[in-house]
């Protein structure tokens, strides 16, 4: 029987974890292949493709982001192939299997839970119809829709292969997941992980053994899906100290950590880790203690605030804080506060999501409670609630579109933080006056550039009439900063003339700035590096967050290095620059 696994990855960049852990874990006793394909692809190419290969059975892994594509594909390969057999698995189908199987009848078999021992179960029994004693099945008998006993979770995770290998295809410059546990100690009405309690760990020479071969690999991330990494702080620090030894180029680790869990020892790790090399999220949710206690979260906001803070001073590791709007007693104006109060730790990233109500959530359980309206189909996505109406969530996803524009990409980081701190009582009252005017011209509707995105904030200031030369020269640095090719030449001076090639060869620039490229041609090195004029002195604002706003010519040199850092160094270069004009 040809059996194969597929996934519909919401990017091509991603990897599905999931399908290589069952092909790998029944590896011994049959060879079962992978494919992954996007939800960008339609349906129809889909399906054509696993037509092509002929299979007798394919599984399916399920998510809210993919249960509807998938469905898709499957009905149209039941269709046209009636013979196939169709499985999904996957936390989208293990809480309400059976429903799912009543309301497509093209589906033919559901694991729920854990799939691995599952799967190995169901392909030795399959082919001799023995499928009544296979726990955590939901299969077809004739008319009834037939759940076996839910299957016992593998508690010695060793027992697992590891999901990449030689013959792993494609994983260079790829994100890549792995997992060193599974389960969460944590009980947050918004999340599934809270169904299931306990955490089981990999034994830490097979997480480096894992990791080593992903390193030599040169995949681009490797995004740790363990629901809280520090859940063990033994287990968090050795891993992380493993990596800082190994210490990578081009290559960065993502953990979910809980900050209330980090103490000193922990933060003494961090210190001199190479920049880029982590990635911390940390879920914040809210800073309303009410809606902290409805959602049952183990949180300590000051204590986080100063762990965030103290990472922050590192300046070497970069922290993604996420909020969720729509929470129990959360309000527009009570989000507003949970906002500002986390965008001023100044995180790499505010991830700002919209509350769904999941199945088995314990949310979900008591919607009534709070008069939460969703839709009824992934990702379940809250309309309105007792406490926050549509059009008020409406504005918080224009906003949330802004921030992750502007704010994430970390490419106007100096120019926000000027106009925030020039023109605004607090970084929301920002966003929502720049949201109001972007919906306004109707620029939600379309795509922008990257330096479309910076004529549009300089439109909206000229359009409030700030009628201020300081802001342009700061967005002009922001610029220069993060675009290692600029196309634009807002604000440049006209007046400022001066051979690059001339100055790339002074040798006090050289041994100054430039000591590493000293050796490499200047035909390459203009590559790597812009010279502009200012005429105030940005680099010493910047330093002192604005409150100096100096009118004093100075010369800036921008130089782009390779490397998983994509913004680029910057030099005070006046004196140099004086002594050659």
């Amino acid at each position: 029987m040809n059996t194969i696994l597929v996934s519909l990855n919401s990017k091509y960049i991603h990897s599905n974890l999931a399908i290589r852990y069952l092909s790998k874990y029944v590896s011994s006793m049959k060879r079962v292949d992978i494919y992954e394909f996007t939800i960008n692809q339609s349906p129809e190419f889909i399906a054509s493709e696993i037509y092509r290969l002929s299979p007798n059975l394919v599984g399916f892994s399920t998510y809210i982001w993919n249960l509807k594509e998938t469905l898709g594909v499957c009905e149209i390969l039941k269709l046209v192939k009636p013979d196939l057999k169709i499985l999904l698995g996957g936390p989208e189908v293990s809480y309400d299997g059976e429903i799912i199987m009543e309301e497509y009848p093209f589906i033919d078999y559901i694991i729920y839970g854990e799939g691995e021992e599952t799967f190995k179960e169901f392909l030795q029994k399959e082919p001799k119809g023995e499928l009544e004693d296979i726990r955590g099945l939901i299969y077809r008998e004739g008319d009834r829709i037939i759940k076996n006993p839910e299957r016992d979770l593998i508690m010695d995770l060793n027992t697992i292969p590891f999901p990449y290998d030689e013959g792993s295809r494609g994983l260079e410059n790829r994100i890549v997941y792995y997992e060193s546990s599974r389960g969460c100690p944590f009980n947050c009405q918004y999340c599934l992980s809270s169904t299931i309690r306990g955490v089981r760990y990999l034994d830490l020479d097979r997480v480096k053994r894992d990791l080593s071969f992903l390193i030599d690999e040169k995949v681009k991330q490797v995004k740790f899906v363990d629901r809280t990494f520090n859940a063990n702080k033994e287990h968090a620090m050795e891993i992380l100290k493993f990596i800082k030894e190994k210490d990578p180029d081009n290559i960065n680790f993502h953990f979910e950590i809980t900050a209330h869990l980090i103490d000193q020892d922990f933060l003494d790790l961090l210190k001199d880790v190479k920049e880029g090399l982590f990635q911390f999220e940390i879920g914040v949710q809210s800073t309303n203690d009410e809606t902290i206690d409805a959602i049952k979260r183990t949180t300590d906001f000051t204590q986080l605030s100063d762990v965030v803070r103290t990472i922050k001073s590192f300046k070497n590791i970069h922290l993604h804080l996420d909020l969720i709007a729509g929470l129990p007693y959360e309000g527009y104006d009570s989000f507003k506060e949970s906002f500002n109060d986390v965008y001023n730790l100044r995180p790499e990233k505010l991830q700002l999501g919209f509350l769904k109500l999941l199945k088995g959530s314990g949310l979900r359980l008591n919607q009534a409670k709070h008069g939460y309206k969703y839709i009824d189909e992934p990702p379940y996505q809250v309309l309105e609630s007792k406490y926050i109406s549509y059009g008020d969530l409406l504005k918080l996803k224009d906003i949330e579109d802004l921030v992750e524009k502007y704010y994430n990409e970390g490419y106007f980081e100096n120019a926000l933080n000027y106009l925030i701190k020039e023109y605004y009582n607090s970084p929301f009252d920002f966003y929502e006056d720049f949201s109001s005017y972007w919906v306004s011209k109707a620029y939600h509707k379309i795509f922008h550039s990257r330096d479309k995105l910076y004529k549009i904030l300089l439109e909206f200031v000229n359009y409030k009439e700030f009628k201020d030369e300081f802001f342009v020269e700061v967005l002009k640095f922001d610029y220069l900063l993060n675009n290692k090719n600029p196309k634009l030449n807002f604000n440049k001076d006209v007046n400022f003339r001066l051979n690059l090639h001339d100055l790339l060869k002074n040798e006090d620039l050289l041994d100054e700035y430039l000591y590493e490229f000293k050796d490499m041609p200047t035909k390459k090195l203009i590559n790597r590096v812009v010279v502009e004029a200012f005429k105030f002195n940005i680099l010493g604002a910047i330093g002192k967050d604005f409150e100096e706003k100096k009118q004093e010519e100075s010369y800036i040199l921008f130089l782009h290095r390779d490397g998983v850092i994509s913004r680029g160094s910057v030099y005070d270069i006046s004196r140099i620059v004086r002594e050659m004009i």
